[in-house]
Formats: structure tokens, sequence, C-alpha cells
């Protein structure tokens, strides 16, 4: 009978060949490749400038409060302007002397938008078409036996996107069986670390350490259930070559990011790996904490899961990707290789992945790839059926058991679709860190191309590099309204109090839904409530009354403030320019519901 643990091993023997199965078809590369075109190399871009600026008053500020402000403008910074035109949403156009850079017009927008007059400022930029980069051609000796990266049918179009960047600045984790030494890896390689905490499944000798070197998951006739010898796959090494394999260095291969940063994480060893090391190793690569584990000094942004095993997502595995995504980690998953529904499949089947199925050389899906509604979009993963080098070449090395000297072969499988998408992802944050990986998802899914051939539930379509990552750099992320009313609100109670009045009389008006409005004369002194009276009937308000009724100006500030936090359905506020105060406020909690709007208006202020 089995032990526990024995079964464990040997599910996920059956969770590794589930993901990486093909890898044990291999084809050796030929030895006399031609040689590549030359590098291009990208124009500098170049910052835009304007002779125009726009300013936009705010609506109750009188035309003798604009002049004012314009003739400061003039006064004060001595510039030379004259109105243009206005816009449509009432904001105003003015042409200057001469055009300015960026950071000029920075420095004056930051003295313009401290007028309590402003509500906003920005110039009015010329813009031009935008140019598309040429595609950039490294010299490394095997990419042209990387037709998935350069294929006009069936590849990913990396090239064009290489025009953009090739990924410098971005950290891509490898969480795998580790990763060896190579050459062609070496320029990019981080220091990773070894999550095998079992020492027989580490196959080193020790536990968890710093050496995430791949020790070799080679298995012997009678172990893990095989009947028979199965060398070392390397797999970790292959991938992170797809991924990160050194570009212009006229050697081997090229990774997709090939001025990105690969970081080891190994979590598969012999046997396969549990699912707690492999969490703990997702964790940490994204700069999490794990017990008795060193902090991460090199936080991944992408996440690279070429694994994977025919179960439900667990909670141990589904908690350790939502600490990866809520650290801005994008985490890319391979769908499998049995050629079944992917949603059988952990961590696959878990929420916050992007999970990828495979397609062969013509670009249809790959015979052995899992699909289904799981699956977010397919990339390059090879098919060797139709021939050896049809699959994906990337770094390896030659021994069977214990590393030898290094090499580069031909895999096939999902493991290598993944890779490619990583890459992609790499290359997209390096052209926009700003972007969050649900941006980074829906980019991926909607930048795609068609399937050249049939990929029934691959996905929304074939991984688009150059579309990737040029939506990526034109991404702008949605202003939210909520942010904005924030903002203005704190300007204007920072106004406010730097007036420091603590002691006043206002008028307040105030009605909620259907009700008469109330208007009542307070007064403040010290800051507090002291006095109140009901104007439509001329009596002093009880001291009970005024602590239900009556506000401060700074409580008046507070229930704005709760309305935008609670992220009421309107929410509209106008300040008083001089002083910051609310003057007008409606605030209506929901439009389907009748009676819960609030109505605020101040005036006559005056100091005691």
């Amino acid at each position: 009978m089995l032990t526990p643990k024995r079964l464990h091993l040997c599910a996920l023997v059956l969770a590794i060949s589930a993901a990486v199965s093909a890898q044990t078809v291999a084809a050796n590369v030929p030895d006399a490749p031609p040689s590549t075109k030359n590098p291009v190399a990208l124009p500098p871009q170049t910052q835009p400038d304007t002779d125009q600026l726009i300013i936009r008053f705010r609506d109750n500020a009188s035309p003798v409060v604009v002049d004012k402000a314009l003739s400061r403008l003039r006064t004060e910074k001595s510039e030379k302007f004259a109105y243009a035109k206005t816009t449509p949403d009432k904001a105003d156009v003015f042409r200057f002397e001469k055009r300015k850079k960026k950071a000029d017009w920075d420095k004056l927008s930051t003295w313009l938008k401290q007028l309590p007059e402003v509500e906003y400022v920005e110039p009015d930029y010329i813009l031009n078409r935008m140019a598309v980069p040429a595609p950039v051609v490294p010299n490394d000796p095997y990419l042209n036996y990387q037709w998935s990266l350069l294929d006009a049918i069936s590849g990913i179009h990396a090239d064009q996107a290489w025009g953009y960047t090739a990924g410098r600045g971005s950290v891509v984790a490898i969480v795998d069986t580790g990763v060896l030494p190579h050459v062609d890896l070496l320029p990019n390689l981080l220091a990773g670390y070894d999550m095998i905490a079992d020492t027989v499944t580490g196959n080193d000798g020790n536990g968890r350490d710093s050496d995430a070197t791949d020790a070799g998951d080679y298995v012997l006739a009678g172990e893990c259930g095989s009947t028979t010898t199965i060398n070392s796959s390397w797999h970790g090494t292959h991938v992170a070559g797809t991924i990160a394999a050194a570009g212009n260095n006229a050697e081997g291969v090229a990774g997709v990011a090939y001025a990105a940063k690969a970081l080891p994480v190994r979590v598969l060893g012999k046997c396969g790996g549990y699912t707690s090391d492999i969490a703990a190793g997702v964790i940490w690569a994204a700069g999490g904490t794990v017990s008795g584990a060193p902090v991460n000094p090199n936080p991944a942004r992408v996440i690279n899961l070429s694994l994977g095993g025919a179960s439900a997502c667990g909670s141990t595995m589904q908690n350790a990707i939502n600490t990866a995504r809520g650290k801005n980690a994008v985490v890319v998953v391979a769908a499998g290789n049995s050629n079944t529904d992917a949603s059988q499949f952990s961590p696959a089947n878990c929420a916050g992945v992007v999970t990828v199925a495979a397609t062969g050389k013509n670009g249809g899906r790959a015979y052995y790839s899992n699909y289904g509604n799981v699956v977010d979009l397919a990339a390059p993963g090879g098919s060797m059926n139709t021939g050896a080098t049809d699959g994906i070449v990337s770094t390896l090395n030659t021994g069977t058991q214990t590393a030898l000297a290094d090499t580069y072969k031909y895999y096939q499988g999902t493991s290598m679709a993944t890779p490619h998408v990583s890459g992609v992802v790499a290359l997209m944050l390096s052209a926009n860190p700003a972007l969050t990986p649900d941006q980074v998802e829906s980019l991926l899914k909607s930048s795609v191309r068609t399937f050249p051939q049939p990929c029934a539930s691959c996905g929304t379509g074939l991984l688009d590099a150059a579309a990737a990552v040029q939506a990526a750099v034109n991404f702008t992320a949605p202003v939210d309204p909520y942010a904005v009313l924030l903002s203005d609100l704190k300007k204007n109670r920072d106004l406010w109090r730097a007036q420091n009045l603590l002691n006043y009389t206002y008028v307040l008006e105030q009605k909620t839904g259907t009700s008469a409005a109330l208007r009542l004369k307070l007064t403040v002194k010290a800051g507090v409530l002291t006095a109140g009276m009901n104007l439509a009937t001329n009596k002093a308000l009880s001291s009970r009354d005024l602590k239900a009724k009556g506000k401060t100006v700074e409580q008046l500030f507070t229930q704005v403030e709760t309305a935008i936090s609670s992220r009421y359905t309107t929410v509209k506020t106008t300040y008083d320019t001089a002083f910051g105060y609310p003057l007008d406020s409606f605030l209506d909690k929901s439009t389907s519901v009748t009676g819960d709007d609030v109505s605020l208006k101040a005036s006559s202020l005056t100091k005691l």
C-alpha cells in the first residue's frame, strides 16, 4: 500500500505530465543556422510641446475674478497670451507668444492650480498620428528557427513588438523545476529560491534554500510509479529561455522579452511538486512573506506556471494567486496537455489567472492542448507530430540525470505556449508599468489575432505581441469621477482651513427628499455650534434641534466626503472661490430610491 505522501507525489506526477508530458518529445537544433538580419534601432521619442494652454475656471467664478487671475498671470509670471477659443466643456483656450516644453508648462500649471477659481489647467498639446516602430531583429543565430516569434501566420509578431521594447525593467518568475546557468540565460538570470521542502522531491540533498538551480528531475524505474527510467527534463530552463534568453548577444535563441530578468523559483523536482510548495513559490515570487524564507529582493510582476494537475482549484493555490495579484503580479498558467476541458485542471481553473492553450505550427489548436471556457487565449506551443522543427526551440542541457553541457532543443506543450504569453506581458509592463493585472488580461485578450486554423474553445484568439504592446502603450486608465470629486473637496477644505475661521455665522438651507426646505441661521464659535435660528419662524433652536439639524462648515465637508467615499449615485458640489466652503451640494445615494437625496446650500457667511 502506498503511503499518503506517496499518493500525493503520484498525483503530482500526473499533474506535471498533464502540463508538460510532451517535453519527452525533443529534437536537436540544426548546427548551421542561416544568419539573421541586423537589428533596427528605434528612433528616440520626443516630448510634445505647444503654444496653447487650456484653463477651466469654476462655474461660480465671476468675470472680475477671472480677469484678475489672468492679469496676475501676465504680471507675476511675465506671460504674454491672448484668448483663442472656448471648448465644449466651457474651458478657455489661450495662445501664448511662443511654444513651451512640458516641463515649462508643468511649472506654469502648478502655479495656476493653486488659484481657487481654477478647476483644472492643461497644455493644449499638438499631437500627431501614432508612428509604428520599425521591426527589430536581434542577431541571435537560432532566431530563424523560432517560427513562434516571427512567422507571419502562426507566430506572435515579436519583431514588431521589439520595436517598442525588449522588456527592460520587467521581472518574470519561472515557478518550475529551477533554472540552469545556461550561457544564453546568464545575462538576465536573477538569484531565485528553492521552495521544495522535501529532500527526496528536491533531489539535491537539502530542503528550502537560496539555490534555485535545477538539480534534475530524473526518475529511475520503480520511482514515482514509473516502470521505466525518465531523464531529467530541464523544463524550467527551457521555459526561461522562451521568456528571457538574452537577445543581440550573437548566441543561441532570443527570448520573447530578451531584456527582461528571469527569476527562478524551484518548486518541482523528482516526482513533481507539492501544492503547498508551489503556492509558497507563487507568494515569494510576488514579494509576499513566506515563513523561513528571506524577502524576495526582486518581486516579479509576471509569474509563469507551466504546471498543473487534474483537480479543482484548492484554497491553498487560490489564496496564493490572490496574494500575488494583490501585489500587482500577473499569473499566467498552462491549460494542460490532455486534449480535454481545462476546467478539470488546477491552477488553470483558478480565478484571476491567464490560462493559455497551445497552437501548432499551422496556427490551429495543437493536438494535445486542453481547451474550454477557462482558457483566455492561445499561443504557439509547437506540434512535433508534423515535424521535429515544428516544436519550440529553447535553452536546455545535454545531461540525462545531472547537468552537463548547454544546448538547445525543441519541446512542445502548453508549457511552451505559456511562456510566450508571460514574455509578452513582460513587454507590456515594460512599456506601461502602471497596468494592473486585470488591465493586462483585458488588453491581452482584446489584442489577439484570429486563428489561421481551427482552435475551438481556445479563448479570444492567437497571441499577438505587437498588438498587445501597442495596446499597452496607448492605454489610459479611465478616470475615477469619485477620485476627482474627492480631490476637489480636499483642495477646497484646505483653502477653508487656511482661513482659520473658527467664529462665524452663516445661513444653511437643507432639504431631504420631498420635504420642505429648512433654513437656519447658525452661529459657530471656536469651531463649535453655539446657537441657531429657524428663519421661517424666527425662533431660536433648542439645544436638541441645534445638535440634530445644525452643521458647522467642517460638518458640511464631512457630509459631502461621506457621500463621495460611499460612491453615492449623484454628488454635485460647488465651492466658494474665496473661502472654499461648500456653497451648494446635492447628494443622492440611489436614484432608484425616492426620498434619500439631500440638498445643502450655504450662504451669507460672516466673520465674527
